[in-house]
């Protein structure tokens, strides 16, 4: 279940390992939201699952996000 959109203070420069557009619409995608799930994801930004899987572990593997749960996170 996705979260509301955080209050935080918006993110002033992207992580350099993010070298494409998906993977920059889903992180930060997952910074506003708080957290979402792949299905969350894929009806937001009109992506294909696949996609997202892809995109996810990719992040995931350079210690950007993590799955703690049901749902993708920022990593700490």
């Amino acid at each position: 279940m996705m979260h509301e959109a955080q209050t935080t203070d918006p993110i002033t420069q992207l992580p350099s390992e993010l070298d494409s557009a998906q993977s920059k619409l889903v992180y930060l995608t997952l910074e506003a939201t708080g957290g979402a799930t792949t299905d969350d994801l894929s009806q937001l930004l009109n992506m294909q699952k696949l996609s997202i899987l892809s995109v996810c572990s990719s992040l995931s593997s350079e210690g950007l996000i993590e799955r703690p749960g049901a749902e993708y996170v920022l990593a700490n």
